[in-house]
């Protein structure tokens, strides 16, 4: 297939250049109605941005131009079919779960993983076996899971309908899942990956592998995380023999909206197409700039670079973790550069971390000029406790169906203890649920929520006070 075609954004550009009179949704008309003052940023992407007519085909049935990006995606990728996400990889998450696994079904889950793949098991009824993530002691944080932990969970939990993993993790941080898929697969048991961080490792060295080239039967990626697409747009690949595929397009229904942006669309027929045509040449430049842009980091006296020294441990190349060396906390340091007008991915106590466009950048001395002048005034040696940001072992008290209809009331953090918690707690980003629905909660819980709060963490969910959410009666 040629790579080179963008067959729903030429489609697109072919419609809106006829001048069409519409008389349908959506309520702008092509930009004809809007805010005025705002006109001139939106009417490119208001051209575009269309509804499911007769010649502009339909993501919940495609048979034209849609269906063609997406066979060119999977082509690419190398999978029987690759679905477009406009709901983001959330919904391919809950679309796979849901498709796979079965209420009070057991199911084996990395325990770093997103919240939405929790929320999807919730919904299904499924009863998680959480196995435990390495923790990395140069970038302190969770990594990836070992084949040993794997071995073992599955020797006692054969039965499990599915093992979802989730690799890479947020910083970059990836391993060769092969091995375990294949042991996985020795089941006939499917395996799931969250690879939101890793659409562009289909690009092959020297970026990690891909779980898609590892043999996993459905993958989810962000496109929109790495690849130059709208934010929302993802994609799902399906490579399976394990799971009917009937199942996942109905599900994919369910948790997509009826009224998909054509523009988001689009932008993942282009990321495709961009991705598909960068050569080995433009691929060594632009890593001789990412070297370059390390290098010159390290240069700068407060901060350094770091990346996980594990031997099986690869990171990904446009993810850039840095530390002060000063012990100030990584939600310092994302605020100071904040305050010069560069923005970073995240912040955790410890790291701040950067995400490198997958191009070369233009004006590159310039921003790595801002960067050292923005890092000037760190100069303290102030030291700051360091704490190990390791999730507590996981104790389930009650299942999802148990907690349908119980009632729940606030409690002060420190008298939650020994209690069962009725929210996720939720520290964004990564999106990593320090707490479950159902988990009895410990000291070690509250005292790792106190000093993220302490260090400057946002919760996603209602923690920012001093109470959390627990069951009356459990």
């Amino acid at each position: 297939m040629d790579q080179t075609k963008t067959p729903l954004y030429t489609l697109l550009c072919e419609h809106t250049s006829r001048q069409p009179i519409s008389f349908h949704v959506p309520g702008h008309k092509y930009g004809a109605v809007f805010y005025e003052e705002a006109l001139s940023t939106f009417v490119p992407l208001l051209h575009l941005d269309v509804t499911e007519l007769s010649h502009l085909d339909d993501l919940h049935h495609p048979t034209g131009a849609i269906e063609e990006a997406q066979q060119l995606a999977a082509k690419l990728y190398g999978v029987k079919q690759t679905y477009f996400l406009v709901n983001g990889s959330t919904s391919g998450n809950l679309a796979m779960i849901t498709a796979v696994c079965e209420k009070n079904k057991k199911v084996i889950v990395q325990r770093n993983c997103h919240k939405s793949i929790l929320h999807a098991l919730h919904l299904v009824g499924a009863t998680p076996i959480f196995i435990s993530p390495e923790f990395d002691e140069d970038v302190r944080v969770m990594s990836f899971v070992s084949f040993e932990t794997i071995y073992n969970t599955l020797r006692e939990h054969s039965d499990a309908a599915a093992l979802i993993l989730t690799n890479p993790n947020y910083y970059g941080m990836s391993i060769d899942l092969t091995k375990i898929i294949q042991l996985a697969h020795s089941y006939r048991m499917p395996v799931l990956v969250d690879e939101a961080h890793g659409a562009h490792f289909v690009l092959g060295e020297p970026f990690p592998k891909s779980a898609v080239e590892c043999g996993a039967d459905i993958v989810v990626q962000s496109a929109h995380k790495t690849l130059p697409a709208m934010t929302m747009g993802s994609f799902l690949h399906f490579n399976s023999d394990l799971i009917d595929e009937r199942t996942l397009r109905y599900f994919l229904q369910v948790f997509q909206t009826s009224s998909p942006s054509y523009p988001i669309m689009a932008s993942l027929d282009l990321a495709r197409a961009y991705v598909a045509q960068q050569t080995r040449e433009t691929i060594n430049e632009m890593v001789e700039q990412i070297q370059l842009f390390k290098q010159q980091l390290r240069g700068i006296e407060a901060i350094h670079v770091v990346e996980s020294q594990h031997p099986l441990v690869r990171t990904d190349l446009l993810k850039i973790t840095l530390q002060t060396r000063s012990a100030h906390s990584g939600y310092e340091l994302q605020q100071l550069l904040e305050r010069n007008e560069i923005f970073t991915e995240m912040a955790d106590p410890y790291n701040v971390l950067l995400v490198y466009p997958l191009a070369k950048i233009k004006q590159f001395q310039m921003i790595t000029e801002r960067i050292k002048r923005a890092l000037q005034s760190i100069g303290s040696e102030r030291q700051n406790e360091h704490v190990q940001i390791q999730l507590p072992k996981h104790c389930q008290a009650v299942s999802y169906e148990w907690i349908k209809g119980k009632q729940t009331k606030q409690v002060q953090l420190y008298d939650a203890v020994g209690r069962v918690c009725a929210q996720m707690v939720v520290p964004y980003p990564p999106g990593i649920p320090i707490l479950l629905i159902g988990e009895i909660v410990t000291k070690q819980h509250i005292e790792l929520i106190q000093y993220l709060k302490q260090m400057g963490a946002y919760f996603q969910t209602d923690i920012n006070g001093d109470y959390i959410e627990v069951f009356e009666e459990a």
